[in-house]
């Protein structure tokens, strides 16, 4: 997940190149300070708006073209930015940037899960967070490399020209092509799947193509995401994701501040560089940690086990430092305003480190989930949810900090929210990717602690389900019983 933080954090530092020169080169001070922050959050904006509607169009035409077309107008609005003579057209070109790049994000990330088998998805999708996570640490690098935030801009968006492969490397979502009914162009890449494996379709893949010529003559049958309000339990899935993505992102900028808040006092916080690294290298454990809760304890223990962490660091630092704060005013207290600032990195580093994966965790799960022909559509909503948490830093800065001590105890009530509402979301750990709505409808929760000996199950699922439909021909046969008789061919007392 922690996609859509790593993209941000990176951009982090492109945008304080770009806005450190812009600000000197277009006069950004005084009367015109709070464009210096609209100019911040437009990115955001971007792909708030860019997930919700590339989501939708990933669903409906599918994640290759929309990968396509979001690498050629990514490059195109990159590299006019670079070429912008002022605030209002680095802001807007900077808003369809983000819109192409979540469309970049969303369709390699649902293409990354449906490739993948039930057991390689979390793994292959933690080797790709830590390439980005290299990718962000590299950053800064580059920044003081090229100095100039116009050179810089071209020089990040010049890479998306090898994506421009991608149309080769990969193909179609076959998984995508069968769950829609497009039989026939399903049929076309398994052939040449076998093709280029060297493959005998008559051998092979025995009776995989006999079925497909039966279904070719069917329409194809696409679904927006729309469609999740008629379902049961999908839709309460998918929002209690979305809380969860929200409040991860959106608290994490408040441990991030609390920290850097102590830069004076702290050495090691001392300038914009260290800061980032800072925050890199939480980045990195947190994804290291995940591997280690999730193999333990699965998708949905591992988010609660995460969220628990999030909920108490933001709790004792609010309540406990306020604490510690009234009794060091007291002369024999033995406290000290140090005492007080060692406990608010320790609980931000904590916080952040947790709040990182809860975010991550939450964009993974709606992945695994969310049924196939609407998965873009769900990823969407949930990165979107977690673009609006990241929303609230810029906003905030914009109002001078003012509402920052409210917005951090709004978050941690979301917390506390979130650890109860995460009990209702089923465990994905090991099962196939949903297909269908009705297959999304019929991930039902499982208890979160494996079940004990002769003990029965809170909620079977749709496997577990009896079929009683041989209860219509034992009341048939019943008819032609005795007078007085059963249909198991008892007597009535």
């Amino acid at each position: 997940m922690g996609a859509k933080s790593r993209h941000s954090s990176a951009s982090n530092a492109v945008t304080h190149s770009s806005t450190s020169g812009c600000v000197s080169q277009w006069d950004l001070v005084c009367d015109n300070a709070w464009k210096v922050h609209v100019a911040k959050f437009s990115l955001l904006v971007g792909l708030i708006f860019g997930y919700l509607i590339t989501g939708c169009i990933a669903d409906w035409f599918g994640r290759r073209p929309v990968l396509l077309f979001s690498i050629i107008f990514i490059l195109i609005f990159g590299l006019t930015v670079a070429l912008s003579v002022n605030v209002t057209m680095f802001s807007t070109l900077r808003f369809f940037e983000g819109f192409c790049l979540a469309g970049v994000t969303l369709t390699l990330y649902a293409l990354r899960i449906e490739l993948c088998p039930p057991g390689k998805r979390f793994m292959i999708t933690m080797v790709a967070s830590l390439v980005a996570t290299a990718g962000q640490l590299l950053m800064p690098g580059l920044a003081a490399l090229c100095r100039d935030w116009q050179v810089l801009q071209a020089f990040i968006i010049c890479p998306f020209l090898l994506m421009l492969l991608y149309w080769s490397i990969f193909p179609e979502s076959l998984r995508w092509l069968m769950a829609t009914h497009q039989f026939e162009s399903a049929k076309k890449l398994i052939l040449h799947f076998t093709q280029k494996n060297r493959m005998n379709p008559e051998s092979d893949i025995k009776g995989v193509m006999p079925e497909l010529e039966k279904e070719l003559s069917r329409r194809p049958r696409k679904v927006c995401i729309v469609k999740v309000v008629g379902t049961r339990n999908l839709w309460k899935n998918i929002v209690v994701l979305c809380v969860n993505s929200l409040t991860g992102f959106g608290i994490h900028h408040c441990f991030a501040r609390s920290m850097m808040g102590h830069e004076v006092k702290v050495p090691l916080l001392e300038d914009f560089y260290a800061d980032y690294y800072t925050a890199a290298g939480i980045a990195l454990a947190s994804c290291l940690a995940m591997c280690l809760a999730v193999r333990v304890l699965g998708r949905r223990g591992g988010l609660l086990l995460f969220m628990i962490l999030t909920a108490l660091a933001s709790l004792l630092q609010l309540g406990l430092l306020n604490l510690i704060g009234k009794y060091s005013q007291h002369p024999d207290s033995g406290m000290s305003d140090k005492v007080k600032d060692k406990f608010s990195i320790t609980f931000s580093i904590v916080g952040m480190f947790a709040s990182h994966a809860v975010g991550s965790l939450s964009v993974f799960f709606c992945a695994e989930i969310t049924p196939t022909v609407i998965r873009c559509g769900g990823l969407g909503l949930v990165l979107a949810s977690a673009g609006f948490g990241m929303l609230t830093a810029p906003i905030i800065e914009l109002h001078n900090q003012k509402g920052y001590f409210l917005h951090h105890v709004i978050f941690a009530c979301c917390t506390l929210i979130c650890i109860i509402c995460l009990l209702l979301l089923p465990e994905s750990r090991g099962q196939s990717l949903p297909e269908s709505i009705p297959d999304g409808e019929h991930y039902t929760r499982q208890p979160l602690l494996p079940p004990r000996r002769g003990e029965q199950p809170l909620l079977p699922t749709h496997a577990e389900l009896k079929d009683y439909s041989g209860l219509h021909d034992a009341a048939a046969a019943g008819d032609g019983l005795p007078d007085g008789a059963t249909a198991n061919g008892g007597r009535p007392m």
